[in-house]
């Protein structure tokens, strides 16, 4: 496909990534890419290790700066407002950090006070997505006690709070229990059904086939694959596909 820009079909465009570029020490690792997600829509990225997700991804929520191209969140720059796309934007990491000192609620009342969650929104959403992540009766343990698994489930609540417009997923489900990965994709579910976006990364690609409604696959840098779930895959299975550019690239 090479990187020509895809777009979700049919939805206002809550991410749009142009030209995106990124270098390191002389070495373009991310070169061209361009993709959109629509309101309500889920999009999976996926790719090899090293192929640049994740510095994509770091670039879309104001971590890393980038070289060339353009990133908007709900049409504000992230060169240029980074603060207004970081108000509409929750990221969880593929290993997430927490202060240790920290109790699991005192982490939660303080991403909800960063992100203006009132009190009483506060009481209604922390009770049920820790219930339902099932870490409702721990949230009074300072964090340095989790496990990798309850520091991944403490992290998801924190970035369901608020509600936002794009939720950027490196790797949600490593650490997960099954009922926890269950309930994670029914909260994606319901939040996109609300009009937000979903840009989801996970090596989990039987969770991507079934969860996702477009993907991008992503090789040395490049987006070679791109289109809804049913266009990529074919009468293959989204696994299959991806095993197949792999071996394309170890015999380039």
């Amino acid at each position: 496909m090479g990187n020509e820009a895809f777009s979700t079909t049919g939805a206002a465009p809550v991410l749009v990534v142009e030209g995106f570029s990124k270098s390191y020490g002389g070495k373009k690792v991310v070169d061209g890419v361009s993709l959109s997600v629509g309101s309500g829509r889920i999009f999976g990225f996926v790719g090899p290790n090293g192929a640049g997700k994740t510095t994509l991804i770091r670039s879309i929520v104001g971590a890393l700066a980038f070289d060339g191209g353009d990133i908007r969140i709900c049409g504000q720059s992230v060169r240029t407002d980074p603060v207004a796309c970081k108000r509409e934007t929750a990221y969880v990491p593929d290993n997430p950090d927490v202060y240790g000192f920290l109790t699991g609620m005192q982490y939660l009342d303080y991403v909800a006070d960063l992100f203006g969650v009132s009190a009483g929104v506060r009481a209604e959403r922390i009770p049920a997505y820790a219930g339902r992540l099932g870490i409702g009766d721990r949230l009074g343990e300072t964090a340095s006690a989790y496990s990798h698994g309850m520091r991944q489930k403490l992290v998801l609540v924190g970035a369901f709070l608020h509600e936002p417009r794009l939720l950027v997923l490196d790797e949600p489900f490593v650490g997960l229990d099954p009922e926890a990965a269950y309930e994670l994709k029914a909260m994606i579910r319901e939040i996109v059904s609300r009009g937000s976006a979903v840009f989801l990364s996970s090596h989990v690609l039987d969770t991507v086939e079934k969860l996702c409604d477009e993907v991008a696959i992503i090789r040395k840098g490049a987006i070679v694959r791109a289109g809804s779930v049913d266009e990529i895959r074919g009468d293959e299975s989204l696994e299959q596909v991806f095993l197949e550019i792999a071996r394309e690239a170890r015999d380039e």
